[in-house]
């Protein structure tokens, strides 16, 4: 629970990681690669305030101890979900594998949901591997990453054909959150492979049985994201990235984000992610509740946020998502039946 003033909140951290990317787990021969993907992720680091960057040591490995200080303690944290990024190819156990984010599942097991992941290019080995991580873990949800790399494939789209089976096998066991990546590259991943256009087309196929959470809103593709999410209403703006990265670093731009996602998406569409470790929750938690849109021309046809949307964004839609029951003092006014039901996209069509 987080609480600023006097006012308590629930906090749902859709989108964290627990990841490995120290020199001893790069891959022999393709260093380069993990080397020059976790500096990449450091760099984006310092969008954050000053006083919350770490040195590049500890940001390729950092400790259970700073997890638990970092996002149970000083986060405030109700519930997190880890979202499972292999990356096998650079990453000999994996970048941030579902073992390895179960490993603290064991320890906070009424804080932390780990997802799964799938790679349609790994084919019949990768439907037996999900179906073995849901008998596991019993999973709400999964991360996929389009642009990642395999046997010399440097990408998938959503909607190829190699895809069904996968989203096919998801439905049947019952595990609706499908993340995306679909936002910045990350060195030296392909800009154009997350291109938002195939979440498009699986989205309007799998309408009221997936849910698709676009993670970092197709960031730099803002409209085009908007555009489609407006029209699918199964379809949710994952806003890792846009707080951490934006929010400090470019306010006016990130005020230009969150107005279009309000007006096009909704608020009861979009859903807090800290993306920790890059960015600490704490900042993030309370900048958010600090932010107005700004009163300025250029802002002046985008809807405001006020305290209840404020707590949908924060914790009550991811909450609804996968099923979280939120005390109903923490729910401010908002009622118990209304974050993140498709009835409530904003919609023009």
């Amino acid at each position: 629970m987080y609480e600023k003033d006097g006012k308590k909140y629930f906090i749902f951290d859709s989108h964290l990681h627990f990841w490995d990317a120290s020199p001893a787990n790069w891959v022999k021969g393709h260093e380069q690669y993990a080397k020059g993907w976790i500096e990449c992720f450091h760099a984006y680091q310092g969008l954050g305030p000053p006083e919350t960057h770490w040195s590049l040591e500890k940001f390729q490995k950092y400790t259970v101890e700073d997890f638990e200080k970092d996002v149970i303690v000083d986060g405030g944290i109700d519930k997190a979900v880890f979202q499972s990024t292999y990356l096998k190819e650079w990453y000999t156990n994996g970048f941030n594998d579902i073992e390895q984010n179960a490993a603290l599942l064991e320890r906070w097991p009424d804080k932390l949901i780990v997802n799964g992941r799938w790679d349609p290019r790994e084919g019949q080995a990768g439907l037996d591997q999900l179906e073995a991580d849901n008998a596991k873990y019993d999973l709400k949800g999964v991360k996929l990453y389009t642009a990642e790399w395999y046997q010399g494939s440097r990408g998938y789209k959503l909607s190829d054909d190699i895809a069904r089976p996968f989203f096919d096998k998801c439905v049947e066991l019952g595990i609706k959150n499908i993340h995306v990546h679909k936002g910045p590259t990350i060195w030296p991943l392909d800009k154009d492979a997350f291109d938002v256009s195939d979440v498009d087309h699986v989205a309007t196929d799998y309408k009221g049985k997936l849910n698709f959470i676009v993670e970092h809103v197709g960031l730099p593709r803002i409209e085009d994201f908007c555009f489609m999410a407006t029209q699918e209403p199964n379809v949710y703006a994952g806003l890792s990235v846009v707080v951490g990265g934006l929010m400090h670093a470019r306010p006016q731009f990130f005020a230009k984000v969150m107005g279009e996602l309000l007006f096009w998406v909704g608020e009861d569409k979009m859903l807090f992610g800290s993306d920790y470790g890059i960015w600490e929750p704490k900042w993030q938690i309370e900048g958010l509740l600090d932010w107005e849109m700004p009163d300025q021309p250029a802002f002046a046809d985008f809807p405001r946020l006020n305290e209840d949307g404020k707590r949908k964004i924060l914790g009550l839609n991811g909450a609804k998502l996968y099923d979280v029951e939120v005390p109903a003092e923490l729910r401010g006014n908002v009622p118990a039946e209304e974050p993140a039901t498709e009835e409530s996209a904003v919609g023009v069509a």
